[in-house]
């Protein structure tokens, strides 16, 4: 009959497994300099996860993760703006380079895990964002036809894909991927739908 789990080692190599992501990144991440930072054997660490994309995947699930505020003023593009940079702030920062191409590690590796990570990481920012273009549709302003999580997708992909480049983005690209969006979801002056 396996062992149970020891709380106390479990939290160690979860702890190890972020501390290591945040400053060697998950491609130098080794179940050695895990077993070592937390004071464990290889053994347990095998016996407890099939991998490190297991023990990332449960590391994030249980960690923190900083999510930006989407501002809510009567500026539409303004608000949008702001949610890209701060976005794209965080897509220049190291750590979430790392954090976005583990994640795709994990989700190769685990479909069921990184659906779960997925749903945790996005699911805060999707609620935001049709939370906002709802404000938008009573206004008038965004056309009621429009699918607003279709349109959180779209924000969460850009921004990820930035993140993975670990790159930002700069304010003209800001600029032009909230003209388009307006210009794909906005509501005509009639009233009427779009085409």
């Amino acid at each position: 009959m396996p062992r149970p789990r020891s709380e106390q080692a479990r939290r160690s190599v979860l702890d190890a497994m972020r501390a290591a992501l945040s400053s060697d990144g998950y491609e130098s991440v080794t179940i050695e300099g895990l077993a070592a930072e937390a004071g464990v054997s290889k053994q347990t660490i095998y016996r407890w996860w099939s991998s490190k994309a297991a023990i990332l995947g449960e590391a994030l699930l249980e960690g923190s993760l900083p999510t930006p505020s989407l501002p809510v003023t009567d500026d539409l593009a303004a608000d949008l703006r702001a949610w890209f940079s701060a976005m794209s702030a965080q897509a220049g920062d190291g750590a979430t380079v790392e954090l976005a191409r583990a994640l795709i590690a994990v989700t190769a590796t685990d479909a069921e895990l990184g659906a779960a990570l997925n749903k945790r990481l996005a699911d805060p920012i999707v609620e935001q964002i049709v939370a906002r273009l709802s404000v938008a549709q009573e206004a008038g302003e965004v056309r009621k036809d429009v699918d607003a999580a279709a349109v959180a997708d779209q924000f969460i992909a850009v921004s990820s894909y930035a993140a993975l480049l670990g790159r930002g983005l700069d304010e003209a690209r800001v600029d032009a991927l909230v003209e388009v969006l307006l210009r794909g979801i906005a509501a005509r002056e009639d009233g009427a739908s779009r085409p």
